[in-house]
């Protein structure tokens, strides 16, 4: 069993990526979208969008990071991944599921899924154009407005050479709407040779173990559950291993949530830090009472250093540092809500 954090663009960037695979239970993880359009793009658009590759692909918990690729020129595309794979990616994964309208009305995303012969030509292109030893994988949806071509398109990508491909199972048209179509998932592992995941609509262990029942695949890609429910991989690798684990408290996503928002004060100017954490809190909202009520604290506090304070957190020599005392031994204290 295989469980990877999925590509979310907006939301899940290197920092989310950081903390969420730091929680435990993700084999891997995908960078948001990189848009390849006319050109081969610079180095520092690689490094901004995956900042993982300084440090050999990977997470600061050692989870494997692979680079995504969006666009439908195959030349272009394969450019693109040859780079990146100088540059450190050890596996190129390919786009063929964003459903966002600007994405699709520039010919990327889930509107390739109308024609499996680009699709065909694209992952060929790619594969021809990095090193044997790194894979080239594939995310699609079961279609744009309907299915009539699922199948057509999860045999073109195989054929292409894609050593995996991710389904989530709805089409671009039913968006995040549930339910997922899991059936479709068995379906699609049928009929190619390859392994293929399971994603859309896993919120919790009993979503899990009905998307297993009902897919019939073992390897799973966990997007805003996982956001939402941040020890939900670990859950998941526990039950499947007959283990009871309790689930996080509010106290063990506390320190989370300092260490986000150090990262983001870090990393983002003060007019838009704040709106990161408010962003992570509404998905966390779902399952924690505690998140709702700091959520709406902070709902319309634009000022970072309110924020530093609500959260512990002080800027020394510009730098964000946690309040939290240092034990004897210098390392420090977990803080507490």
């Amino acid at each position: 069993m295989q469980l990877a954090l999925a590509p979310m663009e907006g939301l899940v960037d290197d920092i989310l990526r950081d903390v969420l695979t730091r929680v435990g239970g993700i084999d891997w993880c995908v960078t948001e979208f990189i848009r390849v359009s006319e050109r081969l793009l610079p180095e520092h658009v690689f490094l901004k969008l995956a900042p993982e590759l300084r440090r050999g692909a990977r997470t600061r918990a050692g989870t494997p990071m692979r680079v995504q690729l969006l666009g439908s020129d195959p030349a272009c595309l394969a450019d693109n991944a040859a780079l990146a794979c100088t540059l450190g990616a050890p596996v190129i994964d390919l786009n063929f599921g964003c459903p966002a309208k600007t994405v699709n009305k520039s010919r990327g995303g889930a509107v390739l899924l109308k024609e499996p012969e680009l699709l065909h030509r694209i992952v060929a292109a790619v594969r021809a154009a990095v090193p044997a030893e790194i894979p080239v994988t594939a995310k699609m949806r079961l279609g744009f407005d309907n299915t009539d071509r699922a199948f057509d398109c999860a045999q073109a990508l195989a054929d292409g050479g894609a050593a995996q491909i991710v389904v989530h199972a709805r089409t671009k048209v039913d968006g995040y709407r549930p339910p997922a179509h899991w059936e479709w998932v068995a379906r699609i592992q049928d009929c190619v040779r390859v392994p293929v995941y399971a994603n859309g609509e896993i919120w919790s262990l009993d979503d899990w173990r009905r998307c297993r029942a009902v897919s019939g695949v073992d390897n799973i890609m966990l997007g805003r559950g996982l956001v939402a429910r941040p020890d939900l991989a670990r859950q998941i690798v526990a039950a499947r291993e007959g283990r009871l684990l309790l689930p996080m408290t509010w106290a063990d996503l506390w320190p989370l949530l300092q260490d986000f928002w150090c990262q983001v004060r870090a990393k983002l100017p003060p007019a838009f830090a704040p709106g990161r954490l408010k962003q992570w809190l509404i998905w966390l909202s779902r399952h924690e009472p505690q998140a709702a009520a700091l959520f709406a604290r902070i709902r319309r506090e634009n000022d970072c250093a309110v924020i530093d304070a609500l959260l512990g957190v002080s800027i020394v020599a510009g730098v964000p540092d946690l309040l939290a005392e240092r034990s004897g031994d210098g390392t420090r204290s977990r803080a507490v809500a």
